[in-house]
């Protein structure tokens, strides 16, 4: 198990995001302890977390790219996560699943291989043939645009734990308090400056939370692979050519 660090919550419970650009501001804040480390990368989860994590790359001069999780929908309520799938045959169950509200280990292989299907057709539209990053030995920063149930969350720990990395973050601009807690135990580091007790939804602390669609995705990841490297060993990306984007 990881060593719990320390968790920052910053921001008071009342505030909330204009948009994933707003938020990927305000959570670079919560960052900038970390924009010393030697040879930084920030891995967004699409595909809301692209948004953000390109922001907080900018503001840490980091390397950008993406690290692909899916969600398993619970049956008839499809935004529920029951669980989440990584690459390298990572699967992460909510307590009590399969057997919650009904569920069978059959539903579960069925959606998990559907999303898998879904997982492998973004790798490729997204890297093409570019090679995955390197993880060993680097401070990995993790980031989504909010953690609810953290399914998709803690997949992507556990995918980034198979390597031998320096320090792992956890980081998103709102997040449920016992969902924190739960991966405070699995990585080095959670970052997280808006966490109310009163969590509902993600898009509650968004005033404009609309889709990010594939072609955003591939958009800030050709901004960000073009961009000439940082002295740190990142990217340092042109604020001048980043789009206002909701």
């Amino acid at each position: 198990m990881a060593t719990f660090r320390s968790m920052r919550f910053t921001m008071p419970e009342t505030e909330g995001y204009k948009d994933r650009t707003h938020a990927g501001r305000q959570l670079a804040r919560s960052l900038r302890h970390l924009a010393g480390q030697a040879d930084p990368i920030v891995l967004g989860l699409p595909r809301g977390g692209v948004p953000v994590a390109f922001v907080v790359a900018q503001a840490l001069g980091a390397e950008l790219d993406v690290l692909l999780v899916r969600k398993l929908g619970m049956p008839g309520n499809e935004e529920y996560a029951m669980g989440a799938i990584g690459s390298g045959g990572v699967r992460v169950l909510q307590p009590g699943v399969p057997g919650l509200l009904g569920v069978t280990q059959e539903q579960v292989d069925q959606i998990a291989a559907r999303e898998l299907a879904e997982l492998e057709r973004r790798d490729r539209l997204y890297r093409g043939g570019r090679p995955p990053p390197r993880l060993e030995g680097r401070c990995v920063i993790l980031v989504d645009d909010g953690i609810a149930t953290g399914a998709s969350m803690l997949a992507a720990v556990q995918v980034v734990r198979k390597h031998r990395v320096a320090q792992l973050v956890v980081a998103a601009p709102v997040g449920a308090p016992d969902t924190l807690e739960r991966l405070a135990r699995e990585a080095d580091e959670v970052v997280c400056p808006l966490a109310p007790p009163r969590f509902h939804a993600v898009g509650q602390f968004y005033r404009s939370f609309g889709q990010t669609d594939d072609e955003e995705v591939q958009d800030l990841l050709a901004q960000a692979w073009a961009a000439p490297a940082a002295p740190n060993g990142g990217q340092q990306g042109n604020k001048d050519n980043r789009k206002e984007r909701t």
